[in-house]
């Protein structure tokens, strides 16, 4: 369904470490003033510190109050805090380029930079608008690829070994708000996820990738640049990408009351999901003795169809018009470390499984939803290949090595995606795809719409770019980064000339 009203984790986790290898960064990156056209909010105003006890709720869709930017709030004691009863939309308004301070004393800062792998919160501030949050939890975040050029201590033989201490200047971040049991949110969100783009030199994957999820109809967090500022040092610009939990699924589906879950294929090696593994990846009603019946029958009606009524079983539990929109943009955009890369981890004799996706299961329709996630290396094989690790070898439908796993690069093989029995299902509905795809291609992913977001996307961050790059001898240089912003325009263009050509 539209947007309303509108595996198990292993191999890619592993890929990605290599790719992070392999893909050069070519750094060298600014704190910005505003562009023309763009309002930015700063943390120069006078900061009030707000007490953390005063909850918000419990982060569903039904966020109220209206922010106007301002800081004017702040400094009256008596006025309600800005943060407190805010919008989300405030947070990802398109037009805005926000600031956020996080601040750590010295000691809490020195037990994230020792170990950023462990991914452990501690406690710290956040400021933002002029508004001071005290006692939130801050952490590092990534995947093994994020880390790997990152940290001290990388056994090769082993790379889920990988640790040691921070050595890079730039990582993702994330903000707790409600940690330690606080029962508050901030503009309605629960979390803060900044992005460090480490792997995506143009900057702009992320929005960009998402942003065309959505134009879709597909549900899909949002995402919009912002700056990250850290103990009073500007680290430079990230990608602030929308948490997906129990409050997104509230805002996007007409019942969001149903399990959410985290890279957890519903069938791995023939076998269906059980309990374990899908509370592992559960993401929403951890603490209300949850059942996985929906989820569960849905894996065992596609496997156990015949090949040729898989189809018709799929179209039970999912919206095949919304299935033909998400595979039309993933496959157009070659998310290739997406849903349709089944990863091999360990080697060819390990089960094989999809990456970087969330599913939701919406209890009232009974109906099943794939979401996507983290699109930093959607649109870097459009043309040819910039890593040896990541790209799918098969077109949609396609079936190599009679379904055993082949290729990869340093012995991480793939799967062709058609012979997973949901994949293979979903490929199925070629023509309803291949109309969604020509639909894509003349609405929202048109050259010029395309284009138009570049263009503006690249002057509301530009100084900060810029500022980056002057501050840290090791940030993205602007003339890389410019660079990269064109290439994305050049294959984007030849996407559609390859279309016409077709």
């Amino acid at each position: 369904m539209p947007i309303r009203s509108s595996a198990r984790v292993g191999a890619a986790a592993l890929a990605l470490a290599l790719l992070a290898a392999t893909c050069a960064d070519d750094t060298a990156g600014s704190d910005p003033e505003p562009s023309p056209g763009v309002t930015e909010t700063t943390t120069t105003a006078p900061s009030t510190t707000v007490a953390a006890d005063d909850g918000a709720g419990d982060g569903s869709s039904d966020d109220s109050g209206s922010v106007d930017g301002s800081s004017d709030d702040a400094a009256d004691p008596t006025a309600e805090p800005a943060w407190q009863n805010g919008d989300s939309a405030f947070l990802f308004d398109q037009d805005q380029l926000h600031t956020f301070e996080l601040t750590l004393d010295e000691e809490a800062l020195a037990f994230l930079d020792a170990d950023p792998v462990a991914e452990e919160y501690v406690e710290g501030s956040l400021t933002f608008n002029g508004e001071t949050l005290d006692r939130v939890g801050i952490r590092y975040k990534g995947s093994i690829g994020a880390f790997f050029s990152c940290v001290s201590e990388v056994n090769f033989s082993n790379l889920t070994a990988i640790g040691g201490h921070k050595t890079c200047r730039k990582l993702s971040m994330k903000v707790k708000v409600n940690w330690d049991g606080q029962d508050q949110t901030f503009y309605g969100v629960r979390k803060l996820q900044f992005h460090s783009m480490s792997n995506d030199p143009s900057l702009m994957h992320d929005r960009l990738g998402y942003q065309l999820f959505r134009d879709m109809g597909i549900a899909a967090p949002r995402s919009v640049h912002a700056r990250l500022v850290l103990n009073g040092e500007e680290i430079g610009v990230f990608a602030l990408v929308e948490q997906i939990d129990g409050r997104f699924t509230r805002e996007n589906f007409d019942d969001g009351t149903g399990n959410l879950y985290k890279e957890v294929w519903p069938i791995v090696g023939n076998q269906i999901a059980n309990d374990r593994e899908l509370f592992a990846g559960l993401k929403t009603n951890e603490d209300e003795d949850p059942r996985y019946d929906q989820i569960q029958s849905f894996a065992q009606a596609v496997r156990d169809a015949d090949e040729e009524d898989r189809g018709a079983e799929l179209a039970r539990f999912m919206d095949i018009d919304e299935v033909a929109r998400y595979a039309a943009v993933d496959r157009t955009i070659r998310n290739d470390d997406g849903v349709f890369h089944v990863y091999c981890f360990n080697g060819t004799d390990a089960p094989c499984a999809p990456h970087n996706y969330y599913w939701y299961e919406e209890p009232t329709a009974g109906t099943m939803h794939l979401i996507p996630w983290d699109l930093d290396h959607a649109f870097s094989s459009l043309i040819t290949p910039q890593n040896p690790v990541v790209p799918i070898r098969d077109d949609l439908g396609e079936i190599s090595n009679d379904c055993e796993p082949f290729g990869g690069f340093a012995g991480f093989a793939q799967v062709s995606a058609a012979c997973d029995p949901i994949l293979g299902a979903i490929a199925s509905f070629d023509e309803e795809i291949d109309a969604q795809v020509a639909e894509f291609l003349a609405g929202p992913f048109a050259l010029d719409r395309v284009n138009e977001l570049l263009d503006t996307w690249t002057e509301q961050i530009r100084d900060a770019v810029e500022q980056e790059a002057e501050d840290h001898a090791d940030a993205l240089r602007v003339s890389s980064w410019e660079a990269s912003v064109e290439w994305l325009r050049e294959q984007v263009a030849w996407v559609h000339e390859q279309a016409e050509i077709g």
